[in-house]
């Protein structure tokens, strides 16, 4: 069977994990599938896979994301302050505020879980209810570049911290479709536990290798990356579902 046939057979959730700024790359897989209407029931998403999956939820086209993505300057979002980060988020909060449909998980057309990291308790928080913008800033909230927030009587930072593959929310029954960002950051250790894709029963997984590599000071490349998941996801979805779940593809 083939990716566009799994897709198609059966309901599925799309799980999208962290990676730095990985969001132009979730975009553009997400983009082939909804060309194809291979369109997720439930999403989950941990720091920039939680921006993405909580904008298709809320309601936007991919085009409408990708709209966003590809006009966003470092000074739409760099706000620095006094704190435990670089950034206050404040502007952050308030481009979600604008390109949002919705303001509440509860509005989105699908249903939709973000990981975040209870600093406290060193432990991933789930949150999915409630107001959107807040729980999508928790999860996106990077260490020492975005202070963190206050939220529910938890400290929250980014949800990547505990939950990189976003699969804290999975019950064991669902079927999951999971975009695994291929990390090359120079802080995460050679063979760390984080790097590797989860085994998982009933889960395929998506991994692209060399997508270009954007940040605060090299979002020119993001559209890069868009382009080049878009690409290989659709060649994806021709491929064979192999019996370890795996396809695996440099772009």
């Amino acid at each position: 069977m083939i990716l566009r046939e799994w897709l198609a057979a059966e309901p599925f959730t799309l799980t999208l994990s962290s990676g730095f700024f990985s969001f132009f790359a979730h975009t553009g897989m997400l983009s082939a599938l909804e060309e194809d209407n291979l369109l997720p029931q439930r999403l989950t998403g941990s720091s920039a896979g939680a921006l993405v999956a909580s904008c298709w939820a809320a309601g936007m086209s991919t085009s409408d994301l990708k709209a966003v993505l590809f006009k966003l300057k470092r000074q739409d979002f760099w706000d620095p302050g006094f704190g435990w980060g670089l950034l206050k988020g404040q502007k952050f909060k308030a481009i979600l505020k604008d390109i949002l449909p919705v303001e509440r998980f509860e509005e989105c057309r699908a249903e939709l879980s973000l990981s975040a990291y209870d600093i406290k308790s060193k432990s991933t928080i789930i949150i999915n209810s409630g107001e959107l913008i807040p729980a999508i800033y928790a999860s996106c909230a990077i260490p020492f570049l975005f202070q963190p927030i206050h939220y529910n009587g938890y400290r929250l930072l980014d949800g990547g911290i505990k939950d990189r593959p976003a699969l804290a929310d999975v019950r064991n029954d669902e079927r999951v479709f999971y975009h695994h960002i291929v990390s090359v950051s120079p802080w995460r250790k050679k063979g760390a536990k984080a790097l590797e894709v989860p085994a998982r029963a009933n889960m395929t997984t998506l991994q692209l290798f060399d997508l270009p590599r954007s940040g605060p000071t090299k979002l020119d490349v993001g559209p890069q990356a868009f382009e080049a998941a878009y690409k290989a996801t659709k060649r994806a979805l021709g491929r064979e579902v192999g019996d370890d779940a795996k396809i695996a593809l440099a772009v």
